[in-house]
């Protein structure tokens, strides 16, 4: 199976699981609920410092054909499957300012605090074999240290953009301080989330005016023990 084929079939897989999801929640007495129209097929890497701090977080997000088509229409030239250097340096920023007031869909948690992140200098994008890539890293804007239990989630808060790693091995760590962590990679289960919290969905719980994180409980995150 080709690059292209296999990108396809894990958008579909993924999909899948998030169309049970939300079939599941329509269920529920709650006020219409968005739901993914750009998929994310990702890939990420945690790095610490020498020091045992956080380093920085690599990403690298390949995009469905549909967004990627709606790319190559809005920054590409008209008939043309393809974009150019500086085509491309201008879709990487405008990425960048867009996704800022969304924390590029990175959420971190040191011990149960937000670790705020800095804006990346730079996003990378790619355009290939169908599919729109980004890349770029994030850093802590300030000093954290591997201690305790660090959660590391990449996933949009308002349930727009899906983003699915294909395999355990697409959330990754690297550096010296790992070697004395313990890692996982947590994929909770629709059907079990459900009928875990099945008391607590209520229509309350999405109109909470706190901003309940309800998109937390479906979310791939990488759970890290130091």
């Amino acid at each position: 199976m080709d690059r292209r084929s296999a990108v396809t079939a894990r958008m579909k897989s993924m999909k899948t699981k998030i169309s049970l999801l939300i079939a599941m929640l329509s269920l529920l007495p709650v006020p219409a609920l968005a739901h993914p129209h750009i998929f994310i097929d990702a890939k990420f890497e945690v790095v610490s410092a020498p020091d045992g701090s956080i380093s920085e977080l690599r990403n690298v997000w390949s995009f469905d054909e549909v967004f990627t088509s709606s790319v190559l229409m809005d920054f590409g030239k008209a008939g043309d499957q393809a974009l150019s250097a500086s085509e491309l340096k201008a879709v990487g920023k405008t990425v960048k300012d867009s996704l800022a007031q969304y924390g590029y869909y990175t959420n971190v948690t040191s011990n149960g605090k937000t670790v705020p992140m800095a804006k990346p200098d730079a996003i990378e994008a790619d355009y290939k074999d169908g599919s729109l890539t980004l890349t770029f890293s994030l850093k802590p804007e300030q000093k954290t240290f591997l201690k305790g239990t660090t959660i590391f989630g990449i996933y949009d808060k308002t349930l727009y953009t899906a983003v699915d790693f294909a395999t355990d091995n697409d959330m990754t760590t690297s550096g010296p301080a790992f070697g004395r962590c313990k890692r996982k990679v947590v994929r909770p289960n629709p059907k079990e989330v459900m009928a875990e919290n099945q008391a607590a969905l209520t229509s309350m719980f999405f109109s909470d005016p706190k901003g309940t994180d309800y998109s937390l409980l479906v979310a791939t995150r990488l759970e890290v023990q130091c």
